[in-house]
């Protein structure tokens, strides 16, 4: 299993663990509606598990992107800057927001499988 979940509703996937790919996930673009405008991490910065990488904004409001595990930035998602609502058409897929280089691999495991987001979303 390669995408795992926060409760704040990000997802990631460490497929290459050089290049981790992070988004919010279908239940996230759906709460927040039509986003209209995504600040991204700045390339190269390392970020905690937890910290704030990044906001979405969308008509209805704006919340913080927390970054899912320990990581340096080292790729953003360019069409977003010219196209975001990329996130409310294909959140899991071209809606991606941030690569990021994983430097601490354990704090993956501590992530949610997609059995236990599920669940988390049936409990909302």
């Amino acid at each position: 299993m390669t995408t795992m979940f926060t409760p704040d509703h990000e997802w990631i996937n460490i497929e290459d663990h050089d290049a981790a790919v992070v988004g919010i996930t279908p239940h996230a673009q759906d709460a927040l509606g039509d986003v209209v405008f995504v600040d991204l991490p700045e390339v190269g910065r390392t970020y905690k598990r937890g910290e704030v990488a990044g906001v979405v904004e969308s008509v209805k409001a704006a919340a913080d992107l927390y970054m899912p595990v320990e990581g340096e930035v080292v790729e953003v998602n360019e069409a977003l800057r010219n196209d975001p609502a990329l996130v409310n058409r294909d959140p899991m897929g071209n809606g991606w927001f941030f690569k990021v280089h994983v430097t601490r691999m354990e704090q993956f495991d501590e992530l949610m499988d997609p059995p236990a987001y599920d669940k988390l979303l049936k409990s909302l």
